[in-house]
């Protein structure tokens, strides 16, 4: 099983910041994919970088690079996880919405598969250190789902979902224009558990696999 980690935009990219810049989406979900990466290979999973590079690479690019390396070892031998940090607004103010959640293409795959994974990782990391404390207004609900067609990820027709021939999931990882949510994704505590909520997914979805 080879694990490719896809980081969301680049540095070029216009917007995708918290309002006051401490939170920058490229650097931020890359770094996250370095820190992912050398855990997964820690544990012997075959992990790739499909962007290495700062800048924004196409859509279009990073689909053919993940393509390549389908044809090489097999469409069901690769797993694809795209990983951004969600926003309500594009008007550089902070806003209350908050949550973690993932995406598959249309229809029953198996990237529902590896998106439960997933959402049961995210659900056990993430819980405890974010129930509301006094005084804060986060909801208790932390997974944000959509139980429409029996699981719990929201399915859209992003390119890096339905123009890769492997399972793919995209998840947005909290709220660049929430406070508290910045807050913590830039605490080391925060950090460390969107690494952690990745990283026990994608093994679980590999323990799946080789064990169905």
């Amino acid at each position: 099983m080879i694990i490719l980690l896809d980081n969301g935009h680049g540095i070029d990219t216009r917007g995708k910041c918290s309002p006051d810049k401490r939170l920058l989406e490229w650097r931020y979900t890359r770094d996250i994919v370095v820190a992912l990466s050398e855990e997964l290979l820690c544990e012997g999973i075959d992990t790739r970088i499909l962007v290495p590079e700062n800048g924004d690479v196409p859509l279009s690019e990073r689909c053919r690079r993940a393509a390549a390396i389908c044809r090489s070892v097999g469409n069901d031998n690769v797993a694809l996880i795209s990983i951004h940090v969600n926003a309500a607004g594009n008007d550089g103010q902070w806003h209350g919405a908050t949550g973690w959640e993932a995406f598959t293409s249309p229809g029953k795959t198996r990237a529902d598969t590896l998106a439960e994974y997933l959402y049961s990782a995210a659900g056990f990391v993430l819980s405890p250190l974010l129930s509301p404390g006094i005084g804060s207004r986060r909801p208790v609900k932390i997974l944000r789902t959509d139980l429409s067609d029996g699981d719990r990820d929201k399915e859209a027709r992003f390119k890096i979902l339905v123009s890769t021939p492997c399972p793919a999931v995209l998840t947005e990882n909290l709220f660049q224009d929430n406070r508290e949510d910045v807050d913590f994704l830039l605490s080391p505590v925060g950090r460390n558990a969107i690494v952690s909520l990745h990283k026990h997914g994608i093994l679980n979805y590999i323990r799946h696999t080789a064990n169905p």
